[in-house]
């Protein structure tokens, strides 16, 4: 584990729960900077012809991007900050939701030109920021950037491939590897660990990455959650990561990811009636639009990265919430011909564990199927 020392300290929150405004975060490194070639790396990306030789060109570019010291300085400031704030997150409205990522940077440079840089608007973003795509370090050092200069304006939780053991083979552990060693992606890991789970936006919206859990009766318990933690196999914590709604089920059910269950819009009802929420938003799932309603639109799904891997015939889409709670969405069109139509994402916990346990794991999904 990362040095966390001083990470015992909260953020002084409202009576609400929101957390007051503290200013940037410390950081040994110049956080502008990085920003800065975050920022233009993408521009000087744009001018370069395709060959196979500027392929190369541009990967020894990203290499130098950011230090190695610049990098671990980012990830031992955020892992302090992240564990300075609560498990639940309480933030104020207005401001833009944003669904899984996937080391899509140009379609997050997109949502950022669209919407402002931070701290002109306020963000939450619902996981999933690496693999698939091939700029996972880039999306997720920048939005750990925002995080350390704007704390109280920046929000991210955790997503499902925010996860050793999925990351370890959908791309993150390698592109890691490529640019700095496999030393660096535990350090990520370490971030992972700490992020919160759930956020409540302006007391009325409740956002999670994947779905509800049968076993969660109170905000309480997210509160509750310790962290470091990873991510179990089964139970709440597991449920917020990979949970799908379902039109097929009229409460809970197995889900056909092996992991995690399906459910039903009575669930989701009993939730709102519950809790006094007002709606539920989630992230996890690819949709044709970037957006999709369930259960008489009490919950909605937000999908941000357009044309997923270059495979999938989807927008993007943002969810902006204003101050008075009305909800709208922004839609990222995708640049080019998709190779298929949307359809069930195929990240499932078992091709995460597959790594080290290939064997094993085909008798478990027998099990299961039985």
């Amino acid at each position: 584990m990362a040095d966390v020392e001083g990470a015992e300290g909260e953020i002084p929150s409202s009576e609400a729960g929101y957390l007051e405004d503290e200013g940037e975060c410390e950081c040994d490194c110049d956080l502008d900077s990085v920003i800065d070639r975050l920022l233009n790396f993408n521009k000087k990306r744009a001018q370069t012809p395709a060959s196979p030789s500027s392929f190369f060109k541009r990967l020894e570019s990203r290499k130098n991007l950011v230090s190695l010291q610049e990098v671990k300085a980012i990830c031992k400031a955020a892992i302090k900050v992240f564990l300075r704030q609560p498990s639940l997150l309480r933030v104020r409205s207005p401001i833009r939701i944003v669904g899984d990522i996937h080391g899509q940077f140009e379609d997050l440079l997109r949502i950022f030109q669209y919407n402002g840089l931070p701290p002109e608007s306020d963000y939450l973003f619902l996981g999933d920021y690496v693999d698939r795509g091939d700029c996972g370090f880039e999306v997720l050092v920048l939005l750990l950037c925002f995080k350390l200069k704007y704390p109280t304006k920046f929000f991210m939780i955790r997503g499902n491939h925010e996860c050793s053991s999925i990351c370890r083979i959908y791309g993150f552990h390698d592109e890691i590897k490529q640019k700095y060693g496999a030393k660096l992606w535990k350090t990520f890991i370490e971030v992972f660990n700490c992020l919160p789970f759930a956020a409540i936006v302006g007391e009325k919206i409740f956002c999670i990455h994947g779905g509800l859990s049968p076993e969660m009766r109170s905000m309480k318990q997210i509160e509750n959650i310790k962290r470091p933690c990873e991510v179990p196999e089964y139970g709440m914590l597991c449920d917020f990561l990979w949970a799908d709604p379902s039109n097929d089920v009229v409460t809970w059910a197995e889900s056909d990811r092996g992991v995690s269950y399906i459910f039903g819009k009575k669930v989701v009802e009993n939730f709102m009636a519950t809790h006094k929420m007002d709606l539920v938003v989630r992230a996890h799932q690819v949709v044709a639009k970037g957006y999709e309603f369930f259960a008489r639109r009490k919950m909605v799904t937000v999908f941000s990265a357009p044309n997923y891997m270059g495979e999938f015939d989807n927008s993007g889409a943002v969810l902006s919430v204003d101050e008075d709670l009305l909800c709208s969405f922004q839609i990222l069109q995708g640049r080019g011909a998709a190779k298929m139509n949307v359809g069930h994402p195929s990240t499932s916990q078992q091709q995460g564990k597959a790594a080290s346990t290939a064997a094993q794991q085909e008798v478990d999904k027998k099990k299961r199927r039985t």
